[in-house]
């Protein structure tokens, strides 16, 4: 994890085939540091990205208004709330949680008439106001950290401050905060099942629409490792591509390889290859990974057999915890599962406020 007072700036090279981040001191917000990462590969998201993310659900969920909040508690109203895990899960997300907290207030404060506070009768005599909350009254003490199991009712935050930041955030941040660490938590749970092998456990692109560095950040939480961000960053030659090349001589794959190689040079390729035939045809033309797809063990095994090392294989389609394990124990380098993104339960985790 990134800790200090940087943001990374985003800037792609395709030479080194992830992400660089060049740094610049930059005060931080609030309590969570300013970008945050888990592996040293992995997404690393900046505060920025964070608080952006965090306002478009505020707006989305706040709208014209907090109705219930503004019209049942007082501005002046403070209170304290815990995070509390209610089942044993991985920490992912608590730096959206924090941001939802701190950007309540100046949310509701820009927003229109329903925001304006009726005042009291010892302001009407006194023709006075008094102060608003600012955000910066919102204080919070962290006491899990992202990537952390923590068992059932360990308190992950506590947050203190207006009574209506707390409440009109309390959605958004537990939304975030269930979501991703559900995620980590599956991912953790596979990551286990294969601990006793070399096999590594991957994501892949069948992520929520706009939230995928966020879901690939939550899988490295969970011990997973992040495949490619996106279809710029790395070269996947699929059986759709293939199939548009049927009748390239050698064969469909050597051409495509030698295309790609061509076109893309720094860029690792990787090949889907359906047959044992199509494992030699990705060996013989030397791509650097090739997915074994839907493959059983047995058929995994000897494909691992045939590449003898030369290049990384990966096994992919119709993983599960039940027969992860096995797959592992074929030798395989990695193994990618789109259920880590796509099938995570959201945890249990709620925001209990101090009576």
């Amino acid at each position: 994890m990134t800790f200090g007072f940087t943001r990374g700036v985003l800037n792609h090279s395709r030479r080194s085939g992830h992400y660089n981040f060049q740094r610049f001191l930059h005060r931080a917000f609030f309590l969570f540091p300013c970008s945050i990462r888990l592996h040293f590969n992995g997404v690393e998201l900046s505060a920025a990205e964070i608080r952006q993310a965090v306002k478009l659900a505020l707006a989305e969920d706040i709208g014209s208004g907090d109705a219930t909040t503004l019209a049942t508690v007082p501005e002046a109203v403070t209170a304290k709330a815990v995070l509390r895990a209610r089942e044993p899960l991985v920490v992912a997300g608590l730096a959206f949680a924090e941001a939802a907290f701190h950007e309540a207030l100046p949310f509701i404060d820009q927003r229109g008439e329903l925001y304006e506070p009726t005042k009291s009768s010892d302001e009407e005599k006194s023709g006075t106001r008094v102060t608003r909350p600012s955000d910066e009254e919102i204080i919070i003490e962290r006491l899990a950290r992202d990537g952390q199991p923590v068992k059932e009712q360990e308190i992950l935050l506590k947050v203190s401050g207006p009574a209506r930041a707390l409440l009109s955030a309390e959605r958004v941040a537990l939304n975030f905060v269930q979501r991703l660490s559900g995620i980590a938590t599956l991912t953790a749970q596979f990551v286990e099942a294969v601990k006793r092998t070399h096999a590594q456990i991957l994501d892949t692109r069948k992520t929520t629409p706009g939230w995928r560095r966020f879901e690939k950040y939550a899988v490295t939480c969970g011990g997973g490792h992040n495949h490619r961000l996106g279809l710029f960053d790395m070269m996947l030659i699929k059986d759709n591509h293939l199939a548009a090349l049927r009748g390239e001589k050698p064969n469909a794959i050597a051409a495509a390889v030698e295309r790609a190689r061509k076109k893309y040079p720094d860029l690792k390729i990787e090949v889907e290859a359906d047959t044992l035939e199509q494992v030699e045809q990705a060996a013989d033309a030397w791509a650097d990974i090739i997915l074994l797809d839907n493959m059983n063990p047995i058929q995994l095994r000897l494909a691992v057999q045939k590449v003898k090392g030369r290049m990384k294989t990966e096994a992919s389609g119709g993983v599960n915890l039940a027969n992860v394990q096995a797959i592992a124990k074929t030798g395989v380098d990695f193994i990618s599962v789109g259920a880590l993104t796509h099938s995570a339960r959201a945890v249990d985790i709620g925001l209990d406020f101090e009576s």
